[in-house]
């Protein structure tokens, strides 16, 4: 399985992100999104992050100069029918996830990988939803992608060890780790990450500490780089509530169940970083605690 070309669906947060490390690490990449703001966006930040690469001499300005000729857009998802993988990072909403699939699956090659980059929901529910569960994989990348080494690779029930292999040798052009994960919601580092936050919301709504001294017990008392609250705000906080969601439908257990609180701010639109508020109040110079 040659893979040189690579589709990636959806020029958002993340998107954008493995659009850069794939056109970086040598692979054509044509982006995709419903919105051309949204490209002309993408390909902007892209060009900025390689350019802070290059400022800190981890890339020459050639290789940055390579990387972005290798990175077309588009708007018709159909033209992604000719990549040798295909990478769908749309939002994380099953219902999205399974309209694009049956939409693009008519016009692939018969050898083109399918994956997602759905940080929760079932692979093999995906899968099934595309006339090639075989070559169907999870490929979950961390935000941000141009930094993060972890690539998590979870596997559908009827996903071949052919597609693993090749996923697999993808991670490590793209330098790279990865990790195998079942089939299981939202995987091991989400399964893990998302009820700390939760509980942090919790410990919020409960009243126990306030923003700022919840975000700061845990980066001075557990060495944590970003407190939880701080965390779910980059994240995105309709995100956060998504992954309950899965996690408490999914496993039918009360402790995955979603804070009031975090249901309430995405119910206000306060999202975090992206919508300028969540649990910090980003408008001004310095974030300002909401609570």
């Amino acid at each position: 399985m040659a893979i040189e070309k690579v589709g990636v669906i959806g020029a958002g947060q993340m998107g954008n992100g493995i659009a850069h490390v794939f056109a970086l690490a040598g692979f054509e990449v044509l982006l995709n999104d419903i919105s051309q703001d949204a490209l002309d966006k993408a390909v902007a930040l892209i060009d900025r992050n390689l350019e802070r690469q290059v400022s800190r001499e981890k890339i020459s300005a050639e290789d940055k100069k390579t990387a972005m000729g290798r990175i077309s857009t588009t708007l018709t998802l159909t033209d992604l029918g000719q990549t040798d993988l295909v990478i769908e990072a749309a939002t994380e909403r099953e219902t999205v996830k399974q309209a694009i699939f049956e939409d693009l699956v008519p016009h692939l090659k018969p050898d083109t990988i399918l994956t997602s980059n759905t940080s929760s929901i079932s692979i093999t529910r995906l899968a099934s939803r595309t006339d090639r569960p075989e070559k169907f994989m999870g490929f979950h990348f961390m935000n941000p992608v141009p930094v993060m080494q972890l690539v998590e690779l979870i596997r559908g029930i009827a996903t071949d060890e052919a597609t693993y292999k090749a996923l697999h040798e993808v991670v490590r052009k793209l330098g790279k780790t990865a990790a195998s994960a079942e089939d299981f919601p939202a995987f091991i580092v989400n399964r893990i990450l998302m009820p700390m936050i939760n509980e942090a919301v919790y410990t919020l709504y409960e009243g126990v500490g306030n923003v700022k001294s919840i975000d700061e017990s845990l980066k001075l008392g557990a060495n944590h780089p970003m407190g939880p609250l701080e965390l779910a705000d980059f994240i995105g906080l309709d995100t956060c509530l998504a992954i309950m969601n899965v996690l408490h439908d999914g496993l039918a257990d009360t402790k995955y169940r979603p804070c009031p609180l975090l249901t309430k701010y995405v119910e206000a639109g306060w999202l975090g970083r992206k919508t300028g508020r969540g649990f910090y109040d980003y408008r001004g110079e310095t974030p300002v605690p909401t609570r």
